[in-house]
């Protein structure tokens, strides 16, 4: 119960605080390209409930028709502003509305879309389910810039599934054993040390 008013209480503060940084980076991506502000993917929750995980979009309209999942820094499909975007960790502030909706937490395994989900064995599965997915969490520290890992690789997926995804699914296992309400907290400085250092 710590966990969600915690939750409830900072992603409402955040949107507050951040509504002028919501304005000014709605603007830059609508000039930047044709196309929505916001990018809406479907992802797999706790209990296995799907649901829309909301980002600023920094790819061209239309790009999971035209890619995979998985995002090199120099994938052809990000637009100008969408790297400055996911450099910064930018485009994931709109996910403070799916915190508040309860659909994530701050803390918790990244949400993942419903194929790499299917790739889990079952006991994999039942544990990173049981809990709310997050902004952040082991995993998230450990590859923050992701998409510089999978830079210049000809198939970006292929790098994603058998050199990262491993290790994720490790990480948000120990996760789930380790967690506590001030390991959440640790983790949250952590994240945000790392955005401004911009490590």
């Amino acid at each position: 119960m710590l966990k969600r008013l915690f939750d409830i209480v900072f992603s409402f503060l955040g949107l507050v605080l951040l509504f002028p940084v919501f304005i000014i980076v709605a603007l830059m991506v609508k000039l930047d390209s044709k196309g929505p502000v916001f990018y809406k993917g479907l992802r797999i929750g706790r209990w296995g409930k799907p649901f829309w995980i909301y980002k600023f979009r920094t790819m061209v309209p239309g790009a999971d028709k035209i890619g995979g999942p998985s995002t090199a820094a120099d994938d052809p499909r990000l637009t100008k502003v969408g790297k400055f975007l996911r450099k910064y960790q930018l485009d994931e502030l709109p996910q403070l509305i799916n915190v508040l909706k309860g659909e994530m937490s701050f803390v918790g395994p990244r949400p993942e879309v419903p194929q790499y989900i299917e790739l889990l064995s079952k006991e994999e599965k039942e544990k990173i389910l049981s809990v709310r997915p997050g902004m952040t969490d082991y995993a998230s520290l450990w590859n923050f810039h992701e998409g510089e890992i999978l830079k210049g690789s000809p198939d970006p997926e292929k790098v994603y599934l058998e050199k990262i995804r491993p290790k994720k699914i490790k990480l948000q296992l120990k996760y789930i054993e380790d967690q506590s309400f001030w390991l959440d907290i640790k983790l949250i400085l952590k994240t945000i040390f790392k955005i401004f250092k911009n490590e």
